[in-house]
């Protein structure tokens, strides 16, 4: 009887020594997952400031994009109303050369000088 106690109190340390190298183990694998979560949180908090960094840069550079596009807007309007601005000053001049033609015609038949050619008021 005593014989059998010893036993059963000798498979109870072989049991206590058994879960205590397994909470060990437990324990050093909870410490790794602990620094491995620190290690991924101390990457993910970089990545979310890199992340913020770069959304103001791209911000930044839409903002400068847009004042680009809008002053090239403007320039190229105001080619364009420069362009239409000559465009009406060499129409008011062809209309003025025709009525200078009419009038030095008019003056020439009034006078009896004989017609010019065409060509030579032209030039």
């Amino acid at each position: 009887m005593v014989n059998l106690y010893h036993n059963d109190i000798d498979c109870r340390i072989s049991q206590l020594v058994e879960a205590k190298k397994e909470h060990k183990s437990t324990q050093v694998a909870l410490e790794a997952s602990h620094l491995t979560i620190a290690g991924l949180t101390e990457i993910g908090l970089s990545m979310s400031k890199k992340i913020e960094r770069m959304r103001a840069k791209k911000q930044q550079t839409r903002e400068s994009h847009l004042e680009c596009h809008q002053k090239l807007q403007a320039r190229i309007q105001e080619a364009e109303d420069t362009i239409q601005e000559q465009h009406l000053v060499i129409e008011a001049l062809v209309e003025e050369k025709a009525s200078l033609l009419q009038t030095i015609q008019g003056l020439q038949e009034e006078n009896g000088a004989p017609a010019p050619f065409y060509d030579e008021w032209e030039e």
